[in-house]
């Protein structure tokens, strides 16, 4: 994320002062039966849980560790941060409402059954409730929102005012994948992606162990550069404190196929951690590639809300909550010379959306200026469609993705407070950066 789009200098401050002024509450839109439901039809229990202190990957393995089962028999929708008040719907199979454990720091709610799993297509969205902490030009709010509403494309005259201290603007800021994909203190995420793309197990493995930081407490340091340094898995292992437990989980698979050095080795190192933190470092460095080419379409001054000839866009999903814009990567149009007025109407009034690609095996890149600018980014990063044929859960086929990404923004005073609602994968952070203006570390 090279630029910003307003240029009204930010109010400052920092967001996450506390747990409760970071609220998130998943949009739902997934059908459930009456909890009593025949379990051999229904057998999946969902319940909504309001977390405080916890990230979905570590509250599903407190949760299944306390019924005494698999933790691949718990899902959700969408990953949650820990350091916020948190919402959302969680499914088990092969228990009942009475099994659900207490647990510290987590509200549960029984909803009903279900008949399948949760998965991430049942997420829509998230409501973000963000207070602003410390600022030191609140005033400043006002200013970047109008400018948030011309990028977005719809103009003044879709400002509401909703009541005399707040006022809603549908603003637009470009799709980036926030700071948090990457990881919010130790920003490495990608890099294992990367590596893993290319082929090269060993150096995934190296950049997870290793890359120390400073955001990170001294001993932890200490480890990371010890065994990037030595390569000595079993004497990182007792260096290594026992609360960072997926390295550790790597360390001993380095150590038990120590006599058998080899990328199967450090494959299957990787493959110690769960499943959706596999897929996760394949898709950051997706998501690196796309903000790459985001800020590109910015430096040159390429529009966002509307197309150019060469463009690939999608349509509105129709089944959408109200109020939410949500993109369907499943319906794309590519944009020639003689569309490109139509499909501009079409995105003028909310109906198509230009997109980028996440880049995977079936990837077809844009033409025109964008598919310069697709094509730039994967020969500067050494990638190419192909290199996402990969084994297991790293695979990926890849999809597109809005470049913008539009919300109804309530903007409250004393304390400031940003109020709005996000189509699932787009991150509040995104449009919080453009007000606050400061380190990503402040937006936690």
């Amino acid at each position: 994320m090279r630029y910003y789009v307003s240029e009204t200098e930010g109010v400052g401050g920092r967001l996450r002062a506390n747990d409760e002024h970071f609220r998130v509450r998943e949009l739902e839109r997934f059908s459930t039966e009456p909890v009593d439901a025949p379990t051999d039809a229904y057998s999946h229990l969902v319940f909504r849980a309001t977390l405080q202190g916890w990230d979905t990957n570590d509250f599903a393995s407190r949760l299944s560790d306390a019924l005494g089962i698999s933790r691949r028999r718990v899902d959700w929708a969408g990953t949650k941060d820990k350091y916020a008040v948190t919402t959302q719907l969680f499914s088990v199979s092969g228990i009942d409402p009475e099994d659900l454990p207490e647990i510290g720091g987590a509200e549960i709610e029984v909803i009903g059954r279900a008949g399948r799993s949760l998965e991430f297509g049942d997420l829509a969205g998230n409501a973000f409730d963000l207070v602003v902490s410390e600022p030191e030009a609140s005033e400043r709010a006002e200013a970047i929102s109008d400018e948030l509403v011309a990028f977005g494309g719809l103009g003044d005259e879709e400002t509401e005012s909703v009541g005399s201290s707040d006022e809603t603007w549908t603003i637009g800021v470009p799709n980036f994948f926030g700071q948090q994909r990457f990881g919010s203190r130790r920003p490495v995420t990608h890099e294992v992606g990367l590596e893993i793309v290319r082929g090269d197990w060993k150096g995934a493995v190296m950049a997870y162990l290793g890359n120390p930081t400073e955001a990170e407490p001294e001993g932890t340091q200490e480890a990371r550069a010890f065994v990037q340094e030595t390569h000595d898995w079993q004497a990182a292992l007792e260096r290594f404190p026992h609360r960072l437990r997926y390295e550790r989980a790597m360390l001993h698979e380095l150590v038990e196929c120590a006599s058998e050095p080899g990328a199967k080795t450090f494959r299957a190192a990787l493959e110690r951690l769960p499943e959706n933190l596999q897929r996760l470092f394949v898709h950051a460095a997706q998501s690196y590639a796309f903000n790459l080419m985001l800020s590109e379409r910015l430096e040159r001054g390429l529009p966002f809300d509307r197309p150019v000839e060469g463009d690939v866009v999608c349509f509105v999903d129709t089944d959408a909550p109200d109020g939410l814009e949500l993109p369907d990567v499943d319906r794309l149009q590519r944009v020639d010379d003689r569309r490109v007025r139509s499909v501009t109407r079409h995105c003028e009034r909310g109906r198509a959306f230009v997109t980028a690609p996440l880049v995977g095996t079936d990837s077809e890149l844009a033409n025109g200026e964008q598919g310069e600018i697709e094509r730039a980014v994967l020969d500067d990063l050494d990638l190419e469609p192909a290199d996402f044929d990969l084994p297991g859960e790293f695979h990926s086929t890849g999809t597109r993705r809005s470049i913008l990404v539009r919300t109804d923004l309530e903007l409250g005073t004393d304390p400031l407070e940003l109020s709005f609602a996000l189509p699932k994968g787009s991150y509040a952070t995104v449009v919080a950066r453009e007000f606050l203006k400061v380190d990503p570390v402040d937006l936690g």
